[in-house]
């Protein structure tokens, strides 16, 4: 098996091919006419498929992973703090472009990443709704923290109401897109449908965790936590025992996504009322209160979307 690591940047693939006897490298386009010249030079000097990884970095490794994975070859994404990590482990003196992707076709042969498999296209158009949403509310809280501020000049005070008003017509807009592309998709109206059963998960959480958390095949709740940085990092060194605190390894929109929820859950939902109640009893402080209700919303969407059971509180243990 010969294995391929590539970094990837906005315009370029530095990509580094590892063979029984050798290292090749090579630098290419990250654009088709690129991934069309990175597939000859690999069946140049492989007799079939290899094993391709690439760290997760937003949007610009997507195009060249779908590629590899049409064409029959394994692909991994990889986390970039795992390759930090495995960098560290290997004494690792250099940082180019070049250097790195050598590091994940090490890192690939050594470690056997999972493979992955590209999410389906309505998954896809799914999260490009989602993601847009998102950054449409980043940048209104960001204009309303700018007028809040107050504004001394009135045109400056005009032109971010203009703003403000146009923003809150995109996210009115893309909201109706979520909603049509989910009634559109039978699949993922029954989901959307069975989380928001769940007190405190509403439309828009439930199209993001649709998107962005259950798109991947988990055996267990508690892969999904972990995969969205929700799980406990213990701490502990000889006599010494560190407080626990959320591991946020995984997408932090994620976590964003689910703090309001959380907040909203801790007041109407039973199942996670009463385990914070345990949690307050018990001296916690009110982040990892938090920490935990956005834990449990995950384990109780796990629960529903595998059961395809409406929520009941009655049938969850407390």
């Amino acid at each position: 098996m010969a294995y391929l690591g590539l970094d990837i940047s906005k315009a370029t693939l530095q990509v580094a091919l590892r063979t029984d006897d050798k290292v090749r490298r090579k630098a290419c386009a990250n654009t088709p006419s690129g991934f069309t010249e990175l597939g000859t030079w690999v069946a140049r000097y492989t007799d079939g498929p290899v094993h391709a990884g690439l760290e997760a970095t937003g949007t610009y490794g997507d195009a060249v992973a779908r590629f590899l994975h049409d064409g029959g070859h394994t692909v991994s994404i990889i986390n970039p703090a795992a390759m930090r990590a495995y960098a560290a482990s290997q004494l690792t003196r250099a940082k180019t472009d070049a250097v790195d992707a050598v590091l994940i076709a090490d890192f690939v042969a050594t470690q056997h990443p999972p493979a992955w498999t590209p999410p389906a296209p309505e998954i896809r158009a799914l999260q490009a709704l989602v993601r847009r949403l998102d950054a449409l509310q980043e940048m209104h809280t960001q204009e309303t923290n700018r007028r809040t501020a107050g504004v001394a000049v009135e045109a400056v005070r005009a032109s971010i109401d203009a703003v403000l008003a146009s923003l809150d017509a995109q996210i009115a807009h893309v909201r109706q897109l979520i909603r049509d592309h989910i009634d559109r998709h039978p699949g993922l109206r029954q989901q959307c449908e069975l989380l928001t059963t769940i007190p405190g998960i509403g439309d828009t959480t439930a199209a993001t965790l649709i998107a962005e958390l259950f798109d991947k095949p988990y055996t267990s709740a508690r892969q999904a936590a972990a995969f969205a940085g929700l799980v406990p990092r213990i701490q502990q060194s000889g006599q010494w025992r560190g407080r626990p605190r959320l591991s946020k390894i995984g997408p932090s929109r994620l976590r964003k996504a689910l703090y309001f929820p959380a907040l909203t859950a801790l007041r109407c939902n039973p199942t996670i009322r009463a385990s914070a109640a345990r949690l307050l009893a018990a001296g916690k402080p009110k982040m990892v209160i938090v920490g935990a209700a956005m834990r449990r919303l995950i384990h109780l969407a796990f629960g529903v979307l595998k059961t395809r059971r409406a929520y009941e509180p009655q049938l969850v243990r407390p």
